[in-house]
């Protein structure tokens, strides 16, 4: 099981070192059994990756939003 916190915080709604996606490709596939990210979808799918990255996680039934409880 692998946790990733994708968690920013800053005024201007940056997404900083998140942007380094092969970083995020080779921490993403290390998961054998689950992958787990917690992070605020609205900021990361402004960029492509992550708007592709949540999409593929809603077509499996993985995406849950914090707004949903």
């Amino acid at each position: 099981v692998v946790y990733i916190s994708l968690t920013r915080s800053n005024a201007e709604g940056s997404i900083g070192f998140l942007s380094d996606y092969r970083r995020m490709n080779v921490a993403i596939t290390r998961a054998r059994a689950k992958l787990v990210l917690v992070g605020d979808s609205s900021t990361l799918a402004k960029t492509a990756f992550y708007s592709e990255l949540i999409g593929y996680a809603e077509q499996l039934g993985g995406y849950e939003s914090v707004w949903d409880y």
